[in-house]
This record gives structure tokens, C-alpha cells and sequence, in this order.
């Protein structure tokens, strides 16, 4: 293990992460951050919970200059949920930096909030490929000045077909730039992207001892069965937290609903969610207040969560990588995770591929023949308050009126999530009611919001 000491790191950003309890690097942090803070360009392959998103943001908060009010770093991501975890890390890391500006831009939200944003410009960026290519066009958003580009989980990127957006936006950015290229896979695409936008970039590989910290099983199921065997599976392992992986977002409800209807805490997760919906399920889950996350692959990228015990294929993945970076979600960090595998008999020919790719025989077992006991609820429950960013909302705001006004005892009081016209505030599921019927008849900041449990 290598220590953040060791790497060369500012006082302030050693602090933060003292701060929120990282001592060691993680192997892809370790690999990346010397030859980012050399001002290198880095092209790594490394999966979801690697660490990669410190990798960066340590690298270029390091090498920012807070002084100067200028655009001067700008990430680049798949999705409106992974620019949200991204940014929200860098600003968890910049703790300890004064008066560092990170702007989340992302499409499927109004432009004129972030046109307002960028009136008074920013630090660093973390978008999607088109609303900052739209913002660029007019002439909202100047990249001449970055000094670090990151593109990340570049992969998923060309899959959404965002090459151009991303070759357009690169072409207004400095060719004097460092640019940084996270992958989960390593495909030709994205060989090609790496020579056309960098510069002798060092290659750095952690996904090879990924399977030494998962235990992989595979089960042969008829898709009739699968629904069953995901309840029984779920039954008899009883994971803190799962998520279920389907190939097709029509697919995603009837299993989410198939599972709740077993007596699991179960929210689906699809392209079709409006924005607020999908932030909703993902706070939810995140938080605790429920067990089962029901997704498809492309509305599951950004999803971090620290412990997945379990991953579920409900359907194999359509290739090698793909199936490698869904059940790279659990086992991190060093924990022993569980990835089960259901496959159809007609696509055993996948999991051929698969065994191919691992270089080493499947396990394949039955699925368990016993129920199980009934599902345990979820530690948590969520409530929802109609009032954030825009209404002044602050976390210390929401937490005040729990503990000193409603007498809600500060350890059952979990994650605060605060967006711009709603907040979310995890609380012991035993407080939730009380919570919300004190709430009520209280204000926060001497304003009264509409306040509600959510259910799944």
C-alpha cells in the first residue's frame, strides 16, 4: 500500500483526506497520481470503485492555482449522475482549498440556470460531452485556458455515440494541456481517441486483480425463472446492498416490481427517468433506504457505492468487458464481493466468451432450492424536502432542525443530499415518521417545505 504522504501531495489536499479517513492509495491512485503530478498524460484502465475519480481530481487540484479565477480544469462524462459523484467528490477533496468553484453542466436540466453559473466562471468543470459543447457554441463557456482535460469512463462515452462532442470540445481546449483517459475497457476506439488527443501518455492497468477479490458463480436459467431465482438468491445470501443488472431498460420495472412483490426493497433505475427521478433512486439507494437496485448499464454508470456486497446479471452482458466492469462494483477495495451470473440457454455462447476473457473455467452451480427468510427492510428511510440550493437550503440548516427542533438524536441521522429545488436526509427508519411529523410543524431557516417519506 502506498501512503498519500508519500506522493507528493499539498498540505491542504493531505488534510481533506485525513479528513474523510483515506490513509492509503489505491493501486490505480498510486500508478496515476506521480506522473499527473508531473504534468503527464495517463491513459488508464481501471473500473468503477478503483479510485480513479481521486486519481484525477487530487492530480488537478494539486496543479490548480485558486487564486486565479479562471476555467482550468474540465472533466468530461457519460452521464448526469456520474458528473454529479464526480464533481461532488472534487469538492469534498477541495475542502481544505479556499473559494475553489466546481460547476456541474449536464443536459436533461435547464441551460439558464447554468448560463447564470457561468457569469462568474469557475475552477473546474464536470460535464456531459453535449451540454458543454452547447454552452461552448454559445459562447458561454471558454476552454481556452484549461490546463487538464479529463475524459472519463471514455468507453461508455463512445458507446453513447458522443465522439464528435468530445473531439469538439477537445479542439477548443489548449493543445498545451494535460489530458487524462479513464476507461473500464480498452477497446481499439478508444486506442485511436488516446493517440489523436494525447501525447505520450503513460499506460497504467489495474483491472487485473479484479477476480482476485470477486467469488463468480453462474447459473443456467430459463427467463421465466430468473425472477424466482434473483428472490431465493437475494433470500439466502441477504446483502446490505445488491444490484441487479438487466440487458434491456424495458425489462428493468417488471423485474424491480417482480422483486418488490417478493417483500424486497427493490427501485429501478433506466434511461426513461427523468432527472429527478433518477436522482431520487439514486440518493435512495446510496443512503440505505433500500437494498436492491434494479439498473441497466448505461443508467448505472456514476453509481458509487462503497460496500456492494452483490452483483446480479439477470442477463449475461453482450461482451466480455461489459460483464467485467458490472461486477467490478462489488469486491473493492479490497473486500470480497459476490457476482452471480444468470444465463439464458440460448447465450451460453457468452459465457463462453467470458471464460475466454478471465482465463479460467466458470463455476457453475444451481440456483439455491430453499425461499430463505423473508427480506430484512432497509436501515433507512429517506424524506424528501421540497426546498434546496435555489431556497438557500444547507445541510447544517436540515440537520439543526432534526436534532435541536425536532429531537431527532444525531446518529440516526444519515447522508443529507441538497439539489437545487429538493433535498434528501436519510434517517434510522424507526425516526422517520417522528422526523416527519415534527418537521411539519416546525420551519427550517423560518421557511415551511413540504416534507414526505419515500417509498420504493
Amino acid at each position: 500500500m502506498t501512503d498519500f504522504n508519500d506522493i507528493g501531495l499539498p498540505k491542504p489536499l493531505l488534510r481533506a483526506l485525513r479528513e474523510i479517513d483515506f490513509s492509503a492509495a489505491t493501486p490505480v491512485q498510486a500508478a496515476c497520481l506521480p506522473a499527473i503530478l508531473d504534468g503527464r498524460d495517463v491513459i488508464a484502465q481501471a473500473r468503477t470503485g478503483s479510485g480513479k475519480t481521486a486519481a484525477f481530481a487530487l492530480g488537478m487540484l494539486a496543479r490548480l492555482d485558486a487564486d486565479r479565477i479562471a476555467l482550468q480544469g474540465l472533466v468530461l462524462c457519460p452521464t448526469r449522475e456520474l458528473a454529479d459523484q464526480v464533481a461532488k467528490d472534487i469538492r469534498r477533496l477541495a475542502m481544505f482549498i479556499p473559494n475553489v468553484k466546481v460547476l456541474t453542466l449536464t443536459g436533461g436540466t435547464p441551460i439558464r440556470p447554468q448560463l447564470s453559473s457561468l457569469g462568474h466562471e469557475p475552477h473546474i468543470v464536470v460535464g456531459t460531452p453535449g451540454r458543454l459543447l452547447d454552452l461552448a457554441h454559445r459562447d458561454a463557456l471558454r476552454l481556452g485556458g484549461v490546463r487538464m482535460l479529463v475524459l472519463d469512463e471514455a468507453d461508455r462515452m463512445l458507446d453513447m455515440g458522443f465522439l464528435d462532442a468530445m473531439r469538439d470540445v477537445a479542439s477548443r481546449v489548449s493543445a498545451k494541456r494535460q489530458t487524462l483517459l479513464f476507461s473500464a475497457t480498452l477497446p481499439d476506439d478508444i486506442r485511436a481517441i488516446s493517440r489523436d488527443f494525447q501525447k505520450d501518455p503513460l499506460a497504467v492497468n489495474v483491472v487485473a486483480d479484479d477476480a482476485e477479490t470477486i467469488e463468480q458463480v453462474f447459473i443456467e436459467a430459463e427467463p421465466a425463472r430468473k425472477p424466482d431465482i434473483i428472490n431465493r438468491l437475494l433470500r439466502h445470501h441477504r446483502p446490505a446492498s445488491a444490484v441487479v443488472f438487466c440487458n434491456q431498460k424495458a425489462t428493468v420495472d417488471d423485474m424491480a416490481l417482480a422483486l418488490r412483490t417478493k417483500g424486497h426493497a427493490a427501485l429501478a433505475l433506466h434511461g426513461d427517468l427523468d432527472q429527478r427521478d433518477r436522482e431520487q433512486v439514486l440518493v435512495q439507494f446510496s443512503n440505505g433506504s433500500a437494498t436492491v437496485l434494479v439498473a441497466s448499464d448505461v443508467a448505472a454508470r456514476g453509481l458509487d457505492i462503497s460496500e456492494l456486497e452483490m452483483v446480479i446479471n439477470a442477463d449475461i452482458a453482450t461482451d466480455p468487458e461489459t460483464h467485467v466492469h458490472r461486477i467490478g462494483r462489488t469486491g473493492r477495495a479490497g473486500r470480497v464481493g459476490r457476482a452471480v451470473t444468470l444465463v439464458d440457454p440460448r447465450r451460453k455462447g457468452r459465457a463462453q466468451q467470458v471464460e475466454e476473457q478471465l482465463g479460467a473455467p466458470l463455476r457453475w452451480e444451481d440456483a439455491p432450492r430453499e425461499e430463505g427468510a423473508a427480506p430484512a427492510g432497509p436501515p433507512n428511510v429517506t424524506l424528501a424536502i421540497d426546498g434546496g440550493k435555489t431556497d438557500k437550503l444547507r445541510a447544517g440548516d436540515i440537520l439543526g432542525a432534526l436534532t435541536k427542533d425536532a429531537g431527532i438524536p444525531g446518529q440516526a441521522v444519515g447522508s443529507i443530499d441538497i439539489f437545487p429545488t429538493r433535498s434528501y436526509v436519510a434517517l434510522a427508519a424507526a425516526q422517520a415518521d417522528r422526523a416527519v411529523k415534527k418537521l411539519r410543524d416546525s420551519r427550517i431557516k423560518n421557511r415551511r417545505f413540504r416534507i414526505r417519506k419515500l417509498h420504493w
